[in-house]
């Protein structure tokens, strides 16, 4: 069988293949070899600068032809190295052959080639590669996608902080709030787990075999080569971590993928919330006349895209959980078990990302139904019992709570009926006449101005 979308295991690279593009360049394998051919140059360059009497500093002709390596990395270059790979079965160690490679016929790197992977185990390399990848996808990818999102629901939030909705606490008609500042309590948590992910440091470590720097000292014992490793991550723009074993720990790693679950979650719950609110009438979708919503019934308008922002959401936090989990975890110096689980964060964005598509997409289709809400307020007469006994007890009258309990749990109660028990309380007649005017539609606290100014 041929490999294509359609052949393809994961949904990712099948199903979903076009919608997942941003992140191809950035989380593959293509890409995980452009990052360790930069971790490379950068350490060959940096070495050259180290004031080593066997490595003179390179020109800025043999920089550039380096550099230009990384810049125009193709899927040819990702090949050739897969072919090395086959032969070497060592995936890192097919990377350095393939520089060697390349620069044998430049007399100046010629003369510096066995400086490419000087004193570096392999670990030096991935988790380098692994965090600038981590870093491009979430600045290039993953925040602008959740900064698009929480756009699209502060306008909504703005938009709808007026309209009046039913609260439906334990799924039972509550204390009113409005649309919009039911969107605008999704837009605080969500900036917020927004925050968390962006402020995650990537750390990285370039101290050799068991963190130590065993073979950098045997070689050149004079040069301070943790100053030197430190300078080489930061001038990637990464945290550096000046201890570990042979692996870089991977916890902040951990701490970005559990940012980005608690962000999932969150969206998780308004999917679920939208869902519901659909059912209950409180918004529309807008009609595509060439859709189908049932195979066999006709009439439907399916809330496809909050289910599959749901179950996308839910793919992307089992896998990123595992891999928070798993991924501080080694043996003792060094154990391969992160090596396979690594090769995986590619899907777990890939499922985030499918999950904001899926959402973003479900927004622009709905519509407020202005008539259901108003309607469904109507009939919830039984909520103003918090007003009236909050009231009575500002004025001291006993039992209020009791009494509003014994009128109104679990009936049907009328605007009469309310306004009959207020005329029997013992209270000022402004504030009787306060709470005869009040509706459930009218009784919505501060939640407009919350969602006014979210």
């Amino acid at each position: 069988m041929n490999l294509n979308h359609l052949s393809a295991l994961s949904p990712l690279d099948g199903r979903y293949a076009g919608k997942l593009n941003a992140l191809r360049p950035l989380l593959s394998e293509f890409a995980l070899m452009q990052r360790r051919l930069q971790v490379q140059v950068a350490w060959f360059i940096a070495l050259s600068d180290a004031g080593l009497a066997e490595f003179k500093p390179l020109s800025s002709a043999a920089r550039t032809l380096l550099r230009g390596l990384v810049r125009d990395f193709s899927d040819g270059d990702a090949q050739a190295i897969k072919d090395i790979e086959a032969t070497t079965n060592h995936d890192v160690k097919a990377v350095e052959y393939w520089l060697k490679n390349h620069v044998r016929g430049q007399p100046e790197l010629a003369a510096a080639v066995e400086f490419v992977h000087f004193a570096c185990t392999s670990e030096d390399i991935n988790n380098t590669s692994y965090a600038l990848m981590l870093q491009r996808a979430r600045a290039d990818v993953l925040l602008p996608a959740l900064d698009s999102l929480v756009a699209s629901l502060t306008t909504l939030a703005h938009s709808l902080a007026e309209v009046p909705m039913l609260s439906r606490t334990h799924g039972q008609a509550a204390s009113p709030t409005t649309v919009g500042k039911e969107v605008a309590n999704v837009v605080v948590r969500l900036r917020r787990a927004r925050e968390c992910i962006a402020e995650v440091r990537l750390l990285a470590k370039m101290n050799g075999a068991v963190g130590n720097y065993n073979a950098h000292l045997a070689a050149y014992p004079e040069v301070d080569w943790e100053v030197f490793a430190r300078d080489v991550v930061e001038q990637l723009d990464l945290a550096f971590n000046a201890y570990t074993i042979q692996i870089e720990p991977h916890d902040a790693m951990a701490e970005l993928f559990d940012a980005m679950t608690r962000s999932n979650t969150i969206l998780i719950d308004w999917s679920r919330d939208v869902w519901g609110y659909i059912s209950l009438g409180y918004f529309k979708q807008s009609l595509k006349r060439s859709e189908v919503g049932s195979s066999t019934m006709p009439h439907k308008i399916n809330p496809i895209d909050f289910e599959n922002a749901e179950g996308n959401f839910g793919l992307a936090n089992a896998l990123l959980a595992h891999l928070s989990q798993k991924l501080p975890i080694s043996r003792f110096q060094r154990d391969l078990s992160d090596s396979t689980v690594l090769r995986n964060i590619g899907v777990g964005f890939g499922y985030t990302m499918l999950g904001l598509s899926s959402l973003q997409r479900g927004l622009a289709q709905l519509v407020v139904n202005r008539e259901a809400l108003a309607a469904d307020l109507d009939t919830a007469w039984e909520v103003l019992a918090e007003p009236i006994q909050t009231v009575m007890r500002r004025y001291g009258l006993p039992d209020g709570y009791e009494k509003l309990k014994e009128l109104t749990r679990g009936k049907t109660i009328t605007r009469e009926a309310l306004a009959a028990l207020i005329e029997s309380l013992a209270l000022p007649e402004a504030e009787k006449a306060r709470l005869r005017a009040l509706t459930p539609a009218g009784y919505t606290g501060l939640a407009g101005p919350l969602a006014a100014r979210v």
